[in-house]
């Protein structure tokens, strides 16, 4: 069941260049949730790398928050077609992350506390692309944003920003998660209006 915020009554300004097509700017934070905000404490969350079944990398919140964070400041755009623009997070690189990984995949699943997945291709999370976000706005990730710590890949329709993320895993063909087995676009580039199957 969807749970949709307050927010979706935005407005679209034809001439802004930020703006993909078919998309309204809102200032506000929607919400949209496939069913029930995970509520999750920092003392268990941790976040994994895996492939084949192989643990390659895991941190707990405090060894995550020990890796070089970097300030985020991007445009975001939902499927559900509103836009946010010059939005602030903090958060870890996902190139930080794989530093340490040796893999030859070209795609990842995000997997999310609650079940939640999607699919990505590797070249969408690196040089620069993608962030495990826990700040938003100068404060903790509120849970009905992704909190405590959600995937951040802007340039991409927001669902592939998954909530609540708990780990990535490696695959070395492309597959369809939670929303693309629903009709979601398996991409989902918001300039090009990779919407729907």
């Amino acid at each position: 069941m969807a749970v949709f915020s307050r927010g979706f009554g935005a407005r679209r300004r034809e001439s802004d260049p930020d703006l993909p097509p078919g998309q309204y700017l809102t200032e506000d934070f929607p919400v949209l949730s496939a069913g029930p905000t995970p509520r999750i404490d920092t003392d268990e969350w941790s976040f994994t790398v895996v492939e084949d079944g192989r643990g390659l990398a895991r941190w707990s919140w405090d060894e995550f928050l020990s890796l070089p964070i970097e300030d985020i400041t991007t445009d975001i755009h939902c499927v559900t077609r509103w836009s946010k623009l010059g939005t602030s997070w903090r958060g870890v690189s996902i190139d930080t992350v794989l530093e340490a990984v040796e893999s030859e995949a070209t795609h990842v699943m995000a997997h999310s506390y609650g079940g939640y997945t999607t699919n990505i291709p590797l070249e969408d999370l690196v040089d620069g692309k993608a962030w495990v976000a826990f700040e938003f706005d100068g404060e903790p990730l509120d849970p009905e944003h992704g909190g405590p710590a959600r995937l951040l890949v802007p340039h991409l329709y927001f669902w592939k920003s998954a909530k609540w993320v708990r780990g990535l895993d490696l695959m070395d063909g492309d597959a369809p998660g939670f929303w693309e087995q629903n009709g979601y676009n398996m991409h989902g580039d918001p300039w090009t209006e990779e919407r729907y199957w």
